[in-house]
């Protein structure tokens, strides 16, 4: 079985699925509006009541879970998470309550896991679309292809902000309609010519907010009866009518989502007009049902973040051939360290092919450089955390190591560092290595054997180990090098 779970701005929501031939069939639902985004104060904090508010759902969420039989399960949080300052705080807690870790996703990559839900829900392949995703704290766009995905875009404007910044007293005016839809023009206008007519054939929406206002304009019998600007209108016009939030109904609409779905409304008659959108399709798929098919293509070794690797390695040139060499040894030596769990391994490998990508800026500073770019790129299928430690990875391979602080005190990515420098050291030397040369082992120190012949023929190396003796003794490592015959 397969779950995810979406820690959005507005709700957290979760499913549980099973994989069924060409489908994903949810078989339990859950939803609380947590409304986090509301809970940021004026310097960008989660407010501590906001905080446990959001840590009492996933302990009740965990109970759900507990009583399935699920194999994989994914948590993301998205955009109120990215930006609270004060998330590091929350994140060990809400971890603790959903007994998972969390996967904090860029807006980029939240647009393309909503997109991934989309098209495998929809059944026509090849189809040019355009998915729209209206989320509490941002909006995503996504350009595709069938499955493949040609553009993607996270704008940083939801419904929780638009609602509380241009309704604050809940008063519902054509003038505050008309600043709130200016605003989401003014976000949206840069962008639209890539996301004209001419290059989709169908829109859909994917938000809950999206299906709030299709069912409020069809149960209300506004306008045409679809998501076109003429019943959008129309739906704008009805709320002005009544004034104010508190008296506005909306057919199956729960009252404390009607505020959310006014600033969803100003927002799509904003998208609707920058795009030319005529009309707009609701669909029942999008982040938490992409998050699924991820899991399960993941499960079947057809792991995206494989592709955006080749393609980062491929866009800055990297040697591969070079790449490939402190691959085959970084996976040698980090098994003779024998870390407790698999869990750096992969992490390590893609840093490996990738450790020279800052050669594209400077060939001196190469590696703080390639440490920037793989921390701040956009890298499909990667969670900010991964990135956070490959950047590490990639800038340990050389010089000093206080520059990793606390992080060396994680002993197997101490021993994943060390397996990194040592490759890197020596693919440089240009050595034909035999595995079976090398013999190294980390427990309180670090203990390497080599054959005395070996390091005869090569004898850059002996002057390499030297530095890499004194990097691990500056930070209290003893290195301890042996040769035999």
């Amino acid at each position: 079985m397969l779950a995810a779970v979406d820690l959005g701005s507005n709700s957290f929501r979760m499913h549980i699925a099973r994989h069924e031939g060409d489908s994903i069939r949810v078989v339990k639902s859950a939803r609380e509006p947590i409304r986090l985004a509301a809970g940021l104060d004026d310097q960008g904090n989660l407010t501590p009541e906001a905080m446990q508010s959001a840590i009492d759902c996933l302990s009740r969420f965990r109970e759900i879970l507990n009583a399935y039989p699920v194999d994989y399960l994914r948590v993301v949080a998205t955009n109120t998470i990215r930006i609270a300052k004060n998330a590091a705080a929350l994140m060990p807690l809400a971890e603790a309550a959903i007994g998972h870790p969390i996967d904090v996703i860029s807006g980029e990559e939240e647009g393309r896991l909503i997109y991934m839900g989309v098209s495998n829900s929809v059944s026509i392949p090849g189809e040019r679309r355009l998915v729209m995703d209206i989320g509490g704290g941002s909006t995503e766009v996504i350009l595709g292809r069938g499955h493949e995905i040609v553009n993607v875009e996270s704008f940083s404007i939801g419904t929780v902000k638009t609602s509380t910044n241009f309704f604050p007293d809940g008063r519902l005016t054509d003038a505050a309609f008309e600043a709130a839809i200016l605003s989401a023009r003014s976000m949206f206008e840069d962008a639209a010519p890539t996301y004209q007519p001419q290059h989709w054939r169908k829109a859909y929406g994917s938000s809950g907010t999206m299906r709030a206002i299709a069912d409020a304009i069809i149960k209300g019998g506004l306008g045409d009866g679809k998501i076109t600007l003429l019943s959008l209108n129309a739906l704008k016009q009805y709320c002005v009518q009544c004034g104010k939030i508190s008296d506005l109904e909306l057919s199956g609409i729960k009252p404390e989502r009607v505020a959310m779905v006014v600033g969803g409304l100003a927002i799509l008659i904003g998208l609707m007009t920058e795009f030319n959108i005529e009309l707009l399709l609701p669909i029942e798929a999008g982040l938490r049902m992409g998050v699924m098919w991820d899991l399960y293509l993941r499960s079947t070794k057809r792991d995206r973040r494989e592709v955006s690797v080749q393609k980062l390695a491929t866009v800055f040139n990297a040697d591969m051939a070079r790449a490939n060499r402190v691959v085959d040894m970084v996976k040698s030596l980090y098994q003779q360290l024998k870390p407790t769990s698999d869990n750096y391994l992969r992490l390590l490998l893609w840093s490996a092919r990738l450790h020279e990508v800052g050669m594209a800026i400077s060939h001196t500073g190469y590696h703080k450089h390639g440490s920037y770019m793989i921390e701040n790129a956009d890298m499909a299928g990667f969670t900010t955390r991964e990135q956070r430690i490959m950047s590490k990875l990639i800038l340990s391979q050389k010089g000093n190591l206080r520059k990793l602080g606390e992080a060396l005190v994680d002993a197997d990515f101490a021993k994943a560092i060390l397996a990194l420098r040592l490759s890197v050291m020596l693919m440089h030397s240009r050595a034909d290595l035999d595995y079976e040369d090398i013999r190294l082992k980390m427990k309180r120190g670090i203990e390497l054997e080599m054959r005395r012949d070996w390091v005869t023929l090569h004898p850059t190396v002996a002057y390499w180990l030297q530095k890499e003796i004194e990097a691990w003794r500056e930070i209290g490592v003893d290195f301890l090098v042996r040769t035999n015959v």
